[in-house]
């Protein structure tokens, strides 16, 4: 193999560092690295290089000037489910080819957008005029007016729509970033990134929305009655919730294989070469997949921030609907619930897991090849990298965080369902200090909420042994039994 030759970089731990090109022209192949393995039997035949002018080959360049090279790997994987919220009025981001994508506002997509979000608007806002007077019309139990608030929650996801236009330039910066890394990746590994996710995401996109328009027609036929007017709308925002976490599962999974892949090529080229060079040229390829997977989290900031919030309030009444009508049996109502239940538990948890399984694949996996390297073999410019290479993993953060407001993680998902808990024992509690005696007939018909807490405040402090001196509906007995002692004491004397 022809020797490698390549100026020795400065000691110093880059956050967004792009390597440099070395002076000697065999050193390169289209910018390729002089060590990649897949290329080496290339550089060593009489193979002439392109002249190169020092700087750093651009992605058209290299897609052109390289069969082997495919460019934008990571959106062609995940277009199927862009195309898809696109469709919707999602994401009206603008990409004209690699390293290219941008927000405009005089954009075809983002005017489509706009059109397409506010007839969504006049038809959400006709729902909701409908289920708000259905709300004031009920006159029935607690649990049956939370139950109906359910319906009302599940509109909410229509703000995701004006947030995503909010965070799209970042959006499309992330993807831009995307197809730099493929290039540096192409420069020191000598092949394209071999995402296979393209086959995943066409079945998430086709069998998704379908279940997600089965669900929502199953809950509205068993909690409602069934109206397609209304059903309609539903199904928009819920396939728009279901999409937006395959996107986030997508995105994730693409990390970690990405990290996955990365640090089995590295431990692959410590065992046939291992120059100093090369262990920088991995570290600044790992300091760049980091970012990435800082910036996912910044870029998709609000939007999953509001999107733990709403799963939290709706798996919480959808649950607690459920345990209030469990002590009458399991009815034809109990369906809807459970399926709201477990389709929205199951959408927070593989959001959360594929963030932590990504971030753990950058980090911690790295970290233990790097300390599963034999350094007695190396020089001492190699072992130098190695410590610096360490150092960098340990000093740079792989978390996805929105935006400061907390990491997404398996950690998270734990939290939400331990306040969740809470939540419903507080619920639960409520509901059974009201009482529910069924054998007043009309008496009680026409309690409100206002005279159930009065009453329950009563019954309290009669159990804490103070008088009641409170006046509710449902207390209509007097003090008789005082009056009759004192007539008592009155014959005695």
């Amino acid at each position: 193999m022809a020797s490698y030759y390549r100026r020795k970089k400065p000691d110093m731990v880059f956050l967004n560092a792009k390597p440099m090109n070395s002076g000697n022209a065999q050193a390169y192949l289209h910018g390729v690295r002089k060590y990649s393995i897949g290329l080496a039997e290339r550089l060593d035949s009489d193979y002439i290089p392109p002249p190169n002018d020092g700087k750093r080959s651009s992605v058209s360049t290299i897609a052109s000037n390289n069969p082997d090279f495919t460019p934008s790997i990571f959106y062609r994987n995940i277009a199927p489910v862009n195309w898809f919220l696109r469709i919707i009025g999602v994401l009206p981001i603008v990409r004209r080819g690699p390293s290219r994508a941008k927000f405009a506002l005089n954009s075809a997509a983002f005017i489509y957008s706009v059109v397409f979000f506010m007839l969504l608007a006049f038809y959400v806002g006709y729902v909701a005029n409908k289920r708000i007077h259905a709300v004031r019309s009920l006159s029935g139990p607690f649990e049956e007016a939370v139950i109906a608030y359910l319906f009302l929650v599940n509109i909410l996801p229509i703000i995701v729509i004006p947030i995503l236009w909010w965070e799209a330039r970042k959006i499309a910066r992330l993807f831009n970033d995307w197809d730099d890394f493929e290039v540096l990746y192409y420069q020191i590994s000598g092949h394209s990134l071999p995402l296979n996710l393209r086959q995943k995401a066409i079945y998430i996109a086709i069998v998704l929305p379908i279940l997600s328009i089965l669900s929502v027609v199953i809950t509205h036929i068993t909690m409602s009655d069934l109206n397609l007017n209304q059903v309609v709308p539903y199904c928009i925002l819920d396939n728009l919730t279901a999409m937006l976490g395959a996107w986030w599962f997508l995105i994730c999974e693409a990390i970690s294989t990405t990290a996955y892949l990365l640090a089995e090529r590295f431990q692959k080229a410590l065992k046939h070469i291992g120059p100093a060079a090369m262990v920088a040229d991995y570290r600044v390829l790992w300091l760049r997949l980091s970012k990435l997977t800082r910036d996912t989290g910044n870029a998709l900031c609000y939007t999953f921030v509001f999107m733990s919030l709403y799963l939290f309030f709706i798996i919480t009444l959808s649950i607690y609907g459920l345990m209030s009508q469990l002590s009458e049996g399991f009815g034809i109502k109990d369906i809807g619930l459970t399926i709201t239940a477990l389709w929205n538990i199951g959408l927070l948890f593989y959001i959360c897991d594929e963030a932590h399984y990504a971030s753990v694949n950058v980090r911690t996996n790295f970290q233990k090849k790097l300390l599963m390297v034999e350094l007695n073999w190396m020089n001492s410019d190699a072992q130098t990298e190695i410590n610096m290479f360490l150092r960098a993993t340990e000093m740079n953060p792989s978390n996805i965080n929105c935006g400061g407001f907390f990491d997404v993680n398996r950690t998270l998902f734990k939290g939400l369902l331990t306040t969740m808990v809470t939540y419903l024992v507080v619920l639960l509690q409520f509901q059974i200090s009201i009482p529910t005696d069924k054998g007043d007939g009309d008496g009680n018909s026409n309690m409100t909420v206002v005279d159930l807490l009065m009453d329950s405040l009563s019954n309290d402090m009669t159990l804490l042994g103070a008088p009641s001196t409170v006046a509710t509906p449902s207390t209509t007995t007097t003090a008789v039994p005082p009056t009759v002692n004192r007539s008592g004491r009155g014959r005695k004397g």
